[in-house]
């Protein structure tokens, strides 16, 4: 029976989540019946709009666990199932950066000899045709090993032990993250066209698509593809005899980059709502117990879009879901500069999107991690600061085993402002560290709105710090860190970095202007 089939993320040796009902789905003709059997039980469905699901009562954690699906004589049988925790990793490339290339991700590889974590990455393709189903066929999850988790996210594995060790239960990670992605890469077109501000990722894409054909959307890409493909050979042979040569060196070598290429259907980087059909769809309604989600960067060029947009991209999963409570753990972006670029500053009102998010939605996590970027490196390789951030954030918000000051850094609070600035911080109450001979990257204006470098001194007995400048007889604002890369030096007793903010929007109109300059040069 042939059109009986069960999602591609339920195999051998797949985790289910604990203390939950769980959804197994999957295809079916209509009116058939579909028969589960797990833990002694019989469950049955009908198939309608041919698909089914069967909701399982909850388990406590066990390993070894069968599941027997049944459909018109037809039996898929599951084995080696653990029952544990089970986490979405999402995001963009530094979500998938694998364990592989991590620092120190040979030496885990090497020496975790038991963890007990399973992965299972989404397959990572746009264009859903027969060729993406029968490679969907072949995916499953994986358990560690030297070989089988070289290519795992990072930070999920490191997120994943030590949770694992932690609650002394199985957890298993689904990889669904695709570098260069927008979040709206990752919703419906329906919810990013909601709202007039973030609705122009769809007029874009609309736009450069009019009157081309799926055949000719696909074939432009493909040649892109190809280009790319040349363009990356030449510009590593122009790297290997001359190591340090600049982006436009390389360029003037061997010609432009055209990255992320035309806007198509099959473009992962360039078609909104692409990624959430061909990716997150197709693990939706798998039983989770949150996500944990590493992204930002690939909607520099529309800053100020994103405090519309995150929250909306995560109300859509929420809402796919139906669990209006899904624990939502996030990075914050970190530092990042390239040499050849000026400080457009257009990451900081992403870190800030991030922090209005943290703030006011319900169930959320956020890992401050400045301290873990690279100069002139958006790919920091040390991603074990980002995953005991994000874990720190799990066992605080979502299984209450640490209090907000274990999990957090130093987070603004207010200012009083005379004289001077005197900025106090949440989560500050047994002290701050400074690394280095003082604290760094703070500013202040006064009514003007002109910022200078100012003077930090710490005053760890009243959680504040105290910012001047003989340039400012009387400060009215003040930010901290409000650059895309600089030295981080404040940090809270627990090792975690102070996260940037600014006390004031008074800037917006200012921002607006900047956000239209930053997105005409992101266009050339």
């Amino acid at each position: 029976m042939g059109d009986f089939s069960v999602a591609a993320v339920f195999s051998d040796s797949c985790v289910l989540q604990r203390d939950k009902c769980v959804k197994v789905f999957g295809s079916a003709s209509d009116g058939k019946k579909v028969t589960a059997q797990y833990f002694g039980k019989t469950y049955e469905t009908i198939a309608k709009n041919g698909i089914w699901v069967i909701t399982l009562d909850p388990h406590a954690a066990a390993e070894g666990v069968t599941l027997i699906i049944s459909c018109d004589g037809e039996e898929k049988k599951f084995t080696d199932i653990a029952i544990g925790e089970v986490w979405v990793a999402g995001g963009q490339s530094n979500m998938e950066f694998e364990l592989q290339n991590a620092t120190a991700g040979e030496e885990m590889l090497k020496n975790d000899v038991t963890p007990n974590v399973r992965y299972y990455y989404t397959q990572k393709r746009i264009l859903m045709d027969d060729e993406f189903y029968e490679a969907e066929k072949n995916t499953g999850w994986s358990k560690f090993g030297p070989e089988s988790a070289r290519a795992w996210s990072a930070v999920g594995y490191v997120f994943a032990k030590k949770l694992a060790d932690s609650l002394g239960v199985t957890v298993g990670v689904i990889g669904c993250n695709w570098g260069g992605t927008s979040a709206t890469c990752w919703m419906s077109r329906e919810a990013i066209a909601e709202n007039d501000i973030t609705k122009p990722y769809l007029t874009d894409f609309d736009e450069a698509v009019k009157g081309k054909t799926d055949e000719e959307q696909i074939k432009e890409y493909q040649d892109y593809e190809e280009y790319d493909r040349e363009w990356n050979e030449k510009a590593q042979a122009v790297y290997a005899e001359k190591p340090n040569a600049s982006w436009d060196e390389v360029q003037k070598v061997v010609g432009p980059n055209l990255w992320p290429g035309p806007m198509s259907i099959i473009n992962p980087f360039k078609c909104p709502g692409g990624l959430y059909k061909s990716m997150l769809k197709r693990i939706i309604p798998y039983t989770i117990k949150g996500v944990i989600f590493y992204q930002g960067e690939s909607d520099d060029h529309k800053p100020f879009a994103y405090e519309t947009l995150f929250p909306r991209m995560i109300k859509q999963w929420r809402d796919d879901w139906e669990d209006d409570s899904l624990a939502f753990m996030f990075t914050q972006l970190t530092m990042c500069r390239y040499e050849a670029d000026p400080d457009y500053k257009h990451w900081c009102p992403i870190r800030e999107a991030q922090q209005k998010t943290f703030d006011t939605v319900k169930n959320t996590g956020m890992a401050v991690i400045v301290d873990a970027g690279a100069f002139n490196d958006i790919h920091p390789k040390d991603k074990r600061p980002v995953g005991d951030r994000l874990y720190r954030q799990a066992m605080n918000v979502v299984y209450g085993k640490m209090t907000d000051d274990e999990a957090n850094g130093p987070l603004y609070s207010h200012t009083v402002f005379t004289d001077k600035a005197c900025v106090f911080f949440k989560h500050a109450q047994d002290g701050f560290d400074v690394k280095g001979d003082k604290i760094l990257g703070f500013e202040i204006a006064g009514d003007d709105k002109v910022f200078f470098p100012a003077k930090a001194l710490a005053f760890p007995k009243h959680e504040c710090v105290m910012v001047s400048s003989d340039k400012v007889a009387k400060p009215a604002y003040v930010r901290y860190l409000w650059t895309n890369y600089g030295e981080v030096t404040l940090f809270g007793k627990n090792g975690i970095p102070a996260a940037p903010f600014r006390s004031s929007r008074h800037d917006q109109d200012e921002a607006v202007k900047a956000d239209n300059t930053i997105q005409q040069v992101m266009a050339l």
